[in-house]
């Protein structure tokens, strides 16, 4: 399967000026995916520079290029710190992760990632995980389910949908396909946006069995434990869970987005955000590629 069906990266120039990468220095793609950024970063390397690539995915690990100048990483990007002084890496001069779903995910039947195919409801990034999407919805409280669909997919009736699908394992009909989750989630979404109000509940159960929000969490607090001074951080949301803590960390330097000042009033903060607004597409960009839509990028500078 060529690179373009596999997943085409989101902005990828606008990446690169982010970055800056210079030849000799040393750089982290923390999502791997099907290796566009990456490729575009390693292109810009002398032989003294180096890329380390993140990705859980074993397919996506599979079609890790070879070259002297990268290294594949096959783990969670939340483990950033720990492998970085495995390497004997202490400093690095850019860090970037791109936090959406490559296109082969949502177009693999098996994967259970997308709501246009019935399969079995996995949502694993990590097939070596413990719990996929079937299990969540088989031994999830309804009001832990309601909470996820409530929190990660901004869903008015998540409450609800997660009290039916409660009633049906009940009743000895446990949800473990797209096409069983499709029919009861229909019954409690707005007509004038099925598409948008499913995805939603698919996105959901798919940050859940993933634990994104603690994994970009994490990320992200490490990346300022191995940028340099004068390092770049730049990230690419698709969703505004994700966006604002992207945000408010670039912002403040934490989770929480509060900026900490010195006794003289001025900002104490390790990190500065480049730019007001984030980055997003050009209207070409959506054309050629409209899964790139939503796409933000927000940059940083560790101070």
């Amino acid at each position: 399967m060529a690179d373009e069906v596999y997943h085409i990266p989101a902005l990828l120039p606008e990446v690169m000026d982010a970055l800056n990468v210079r030849p000799d220095g040393i750089y982290v793609d923390a999502t791997f995916g099907g290796g566009g950024h990456s490729k575009a970063i390693v292109e810009r390397l002398s032989a003294a520079g180096h890329l380390y690539s993140f990705d859980q995915d074993d397919e996506a690990v599979a079609r890790a290029f070879a070259d002297e100048r990268f290294t594949i990483v096959y783990s969670n990007f939340r483990f950033l710190k720990n492998f970085m002084r495995y390497y004997g890496v202490s400093q690095v001069d850019g860090v970037m992760a791109d936090l959406g779903v490559s296109f082969h995910h949502f177009d693999d039947s098996s994967r259970g990632f997308s709501f246009r195919f019935d399969g079995e409801l996995d949502m694993r990034m990590n097939r070596r995980a413990e719990h996929s999407a079937a299990w969540i919805l088989q031994n999830y409280s309804s009001a832990d389910l309601g909470r996820l669909f409530t929190l990660y997919g901004e869903l008015k009736q998540g409450r609800r949908l997660a009290e039916a699908i409660v009633r049906e394992r009940e009743d000895g009909r446990p949800v473990n396909t797209v096409a069983q989750l499709t029919a009861i989630a229909s019954r409690f979404i707005s007509p004038r946006r099925e598409k948008k109000e499913m995805a939603m509940v698919f996105q959901a159960l798919r940050i859940e069995v993933n634990k994104e929000m603690a994994a970009l969490e994490q990320f992200l607090r490490q990346s300022l434990d191995v940028l340099r001074p004068g390092g770049r951080l730049a990230v690419i949301t698709y969703h505004s869970l994700e966006d604002r803590i992207v945000k408010n960390f670039m912002r403040s330097g934490n989770i929480d987005g509060i900026v900490e000042k010195d006794f003289f009033g001025a900002s104490s903060a390790p990190v500065k955000s480049l730019g007001g607004k984030p980055i997003v597409p050009s209207d070409q960009e959506v054309e050629r590629n409209p899964r790139s839509r939503s796409a933000k990028l927000r940059v940083a500078v560790k101070l």
